[in-house]
């Protein structure tokens, strides 16, 4: 019986290697992988409020709203779509002047990207 015990638990060790030998693998691939994502993250987390990337990105914005919203007046002849996106574009833009860290800026912009998005659904929808 003991011999039976013991040869059942010398089978199944090298399997029990393989499993331990990935499981350290997992973590020392854990271990890096957090490394990497926590110094990813406090970089990007300065960059995203780096008022450049804000500004470049309304830009960005601004300039697919002319095009698309514009496109969408010769289209298909109304207006309101592009009113409202102007708006939304506005408001974006304004936000941009509030203060940082109060939670305005955050609730303005999100506002003019919803109207924003409004319109181009307007544009859209006007062109169907």
């Amino acid at each position: 019986m003991v011999a039976t015990i013991r040869h059942t638990l010398s089978s199944h060790m090298p399997r029990l290697d393989r499993y331990a030998m990935g499981l350290s693998g997992l973590c020392a691939v854990h271990c890096l992988a957090s490394a990497v994502l926590v110094a990813l993250a406090s970089t990007a987390g300065g960059m995203l409020l780096n008022p450049l990337f804000h500004e470049i990105g309304l830009t960005i914005a601004i300039g697919l709203g002319v095009v698309a919203l514009g496109r969408g007046i010769f289209d298909h002849g109304y207006m309101a779509p592009a009113v409202t996106g102007s708006f939304g574009l506005g408001i974006m833009a304004g936000a941009m002047t509030l203060p940082h860290g109060n939670g305005g800026e955050t609730f303005w912009t999100l506002v003019g990207v919803a109207i924003l998005a409004l319109g181009h659904d307007l544009n859209r929808r006007a062109a169907n």
